[in-house]
């Protein structure tokens, strides 16, 4: 039975699809069976692992407003362990087509629930907004993972997010966890990275995940080449940082497998 992971943050830019994409990846390279769920119209998640997404045909949007199966739109991606649900532009009006449905909130938890023992992990890469297809994720899911960027507006509408998550919980999914609060787009070299890290530490305590995942250059160019960092060069920091969060998520849950039982590399 996977346990299913909404990466989410309302501000753009965070490093929320990066995050999604290269933590499913490094969990299928842990050889954990992983789903990346693309739920942003954007689908940048989907051309992020190798798709392109004018070529896609059917998509999350079908599986959420015309009943196809989710086991239909299910791509494998190059990687063995990590299977993709894509994300089309059409999901912009998923909305609007929704809001008349009734339990519209539950439509992603039902489409997943056919298909999630036949994984260890489900990730689904929220799209920046709170809107209904965001609020379907966190039904969903079973934890929310949060990346907050490194600088000055970091805790700006992180406050926002975590009242809807609360909202969530009290509503709609009572059994709903924040993950952690992931630090992205470290640079240890500003001054402003530290007291960013430092702030957001003192506000949230245990919820900041100890990984923190660095300014990385090959981090930025994977998604031009469809690649999640670990396929494009898996040596470079952004890939051990990914793959450390990776493992603290998994020793979180009591779920290391044995051959991967490493310590988390600082």
């Amino acid at each position: 039975m996977a346990r299913i992971i909404g990466v989410a943050n309302q501000k753009g830019g965070v490093g929320k699809t990066t995050t999604s994409i290269n933590l499913a990846a490094s969990l299928a390279v842990l050889e954990y069976k992983t789903l990346l769920v693309d739920a942003d119209p954007q689908a940048n998640g989907t051309t992020g692992v190798g798709f392109n997404d004018k070529n896609i045909t059917t998509s999350l949007y079908d599986c959420m407003v015309n009943n196809t199966k989710a086991n239909e739109v299910i791509l494998k991606t190059e990687i063995p362990n990590l299977d993709l649900i894509p994300s089309h532009i059409d999901l912009v009006g998923a909305e609007i087509e929704m809001i008349n449905y009734p339990n519209r909130e539950n439509v992603m938890k039902q489409l997943l629930s056919k298909v999630k023992d036949k994984y260890d992990f489900i990730i689904i890469d929220c799209s920046p907004s709170l809107g209904l297809i965001t609020v379907n994720s966190l039904v969903a899911a079973d934890s929310v993972v949060v990346p907050v960027q490194c600088e000055f507006f970091a805790l700006e509408g992180l406050g926002k997010l975590l009242n809807t998550i609360k909202i969530v919980q009290s509503r709609l999914n009572p059994s709903l966890q924040i993950e952690g609060i992931l630090m992205t787009m470290y640079d240890g070299r500003l001054r402003l990275s530290n007291q960013v890290v430092s702030e957001v530490r003192r506000h949230f305590d245990e919820l900041v995940f100890n990984t923190i995942i660095h300014r990385n250059t090959r981090l930025s160019e994977a998604p031009s080449i469809g690649k999640p960092v670990i396929l494009y060069d898996a040596d470079s920091k952004g890939a051990a940082n990914y793959l450390n969060l990776a493992k603290e998520i998994l020793q979180k849950n009591d779920m290391t497998k044995m051959s991967n039982d490493e310590r988390i590399i600082e």
